[in-house]
């Protein structure tokens, strides 16, 4: 029995979906889910289903459209095995799809007391819990009166109220924003909508899934980026439940570089995030290959994600500078990931990463780099990666550094740098200084918090043995912003003037 009054959560089993539902949907209740073609209402409708009874609550799933077989057979491919489920009682279907073979001849009313009857049968027949309709606006696509609509929907979700099942009711909407279904007064009727969009933006497709209303009982507001995998149907990322409550540790790790360990003040910290930013060709994979082999030195579990070289390149860069990543993944405390960002949404990539850090539990985890995911993503679905890359990285008190790509030769702010500095722990800028007629390197700890660190721009070079960090540019202005100058003192008005480097 429910508390009078209170409103009860129904877990959903959905991935991130009861994160931003508060607990879940509603219990008792009906929950009308509406979305332009292919925003993924069927899945979502079919996985509430396939999680109840995974969880021990069997379902019953009306369907208008798509007929029975078709649903089987799509759903298979999540690793839902509806026929089975039908077998041993805990899933049932009633089919009002319409019949290929009959004409479809519509005289004087639907009779929709014949078809709550036949859900009603279903429902005690396998003792359901929950209820997934799809698609509600096949019924009524004769109606032209929108009253008459709302009043035969009103009547559906009393029916189900009444059979104690917690249910969701699939809408289709003729655009993005705007009207909240294809009649205009479903959401009015229904105590709950859930809005699933899947935009396209700058040529590229984003999915949101937003909760409009739960009626007399609280949610998230605002929208929130989700995927559909092949292994689990959706999997909604929940920005608005991360929690800055990480813990802080004042242990040191390596670098893997002395000279970059001193200039930090003793190494990274142990949970920190870090950020190395510079442009292409200044070593930024080489500080994540010397981070990684100095995790593995010690017997710390590491990994790399790799998605602008692949394996082979950088098992033969590693090489080069003496570090043998093959011996290191064979033996099991290295293991390296190489994609191309255009194989996946940026979603689909943030699952896969944290799926593989769940799996093998590395102490450091690198990624190289973020700009080349930066190419798949609106500006927007970019920001909310970082949030929920960076969040889940630091709730798994690692060490996690990702690179960045300028995008002028001679430095710059990336949009990957400005979207991520303020959720970074400490960020590691590499330049080229153009000095005399010849091109230097040159590295400066921009940040690092909660510790002293060496605020100089020293000059490297990268040799066989990796990188070495040497002395400071003295006398010197300009390099972060590209435009070196040599600061030489001139004793007319007491004050020291800067001309260009003379040579």
């Amino acid at each position: 029995m429910h508390d009078s009054g209170v409103i009860q959560k129904l877990p959903t089993g959905i991935p991130g979906f009861d994160h931003i539902g508060n607990g879940g949907l509603p219990q008792g209740r009906s929950t009308l889910v509406s979305g332009t073609a292919g925003s993924a209402k069927t899945v979502l409708a079919a996985q509430f289903l396939a999680a109840g009874i995974r969880s021990g609550e069997n379902g019953v799933f009306v369907t208008f459209e798509e007929s029975p077989d078709d649903l089987r057979r799509n759903m298979l491919s999540f690793g839902w095995d509806i026929r089975e489920w039908e077998n041993i009682g805990k899933w049932a279907f009633v089919d009002a799809s319409p019949d290929p073979d009959q004409e479809m001849v519509v005289s004087g009313d639907y009779d929709l007391g014949a078809l709550l009857a036949r859900v009603e049968h279903a429902v005690k027949k396998v003792g359901a819990k929950r209820l997934a309709v799809d698609s509600i606006g096949a019924i009524f696509t004769q109606f032209t009166d929108s009253a008459r609509v709302r009043r035969e929907l009103f009547r559906i979700t009393m029916a189900l109220k009444g059979l104690d099942i917690t249910s969701v009711i699939t809408a289709e909407r003729t655009q993005e924003y705007g009207d909240f279904a294809r009649f205009g007064v479903e959401e009015f009727v229904a105590d709950n909508v859930i809005i699933l969009r899947n935009i396209l933006q700058a040529e590229k497709r984003r999915r949101t899934l937003e909760i409009l209303k739960f009626r007399g009982t609280s949610h998230r507001k605002g929208e929130y980026p989700f995927t559909v995998t092949s292994d689990e149907g959706v999997v909604v990322i929940p920005l608005s439940a991360i929690e800055l409550g990480q813990h802080s540790s004042n242990t040191r790790i390596t670098s893997g570089n002395e000279d970059l360990d001193r200039m930090c003040g003793g190494g990274f910290f142990r949970d920190s995030v870090i950020l190395v930013s510079g442009a292409t060709g200044t070593g930024k994979t080489l500080i994540t290959t010397e981070f990684m082999a100095g995790g593995v030195a010690r017997n710390e579990r590491c990994l790399l994600f790799a998605f602008e070289e692949s394996r082979e390149q950088l098992f033969r860069n590693a090489a080069g500078w003496g570090i043998p990543f093959e011996e290191m993944e064979a033996e099991g405390n290295l293991k390296v990931i190489s994609a191309y960002p255009e194989t996946g949404s940026l979603e689909d990539h943030l699952i896969s990463i944290k799926k593989e850090i769940e799996a093998f539990k590395p102490a450091r985890v690198a990624l190289d780099s973020l700009s080349a995911l930066e190419r798949v993503a609106t500006d927007m679905g970019f920001r909310e990666f970082l949030i929920a890359l960076t969040s889940f990285v630091k709730h798994q008190e690692m060490a996690g550094l990702f690179t960045a790509t300028t995008p002028s030769i001679l430095g710059g702010s990336s949009v990957t740098e400005s979207h991520i500095a303020t959720m970074t722990d400490s960020i590691i800028l590499l330049r080229y200084i153009e000095l005399f007629g010849e091109m230097r390197r040159g590295i400066t700890i921009l940040k690092m918090r909660g510790s002293q660190h060496d605020k100089d721009i020293r000059e490297f070079s990268i040799g066989e043995s990796g990188i070495q960090i040497g002395t400071s540019f003295r006398g010197i202005t300009g390099i972060l912003a590209g435009t070196p100058q040599h600061r030489l003192p001139v004793v007319a008005d007491g004050l020291s003037q800067t001309s260009p480097p003379q040579g």
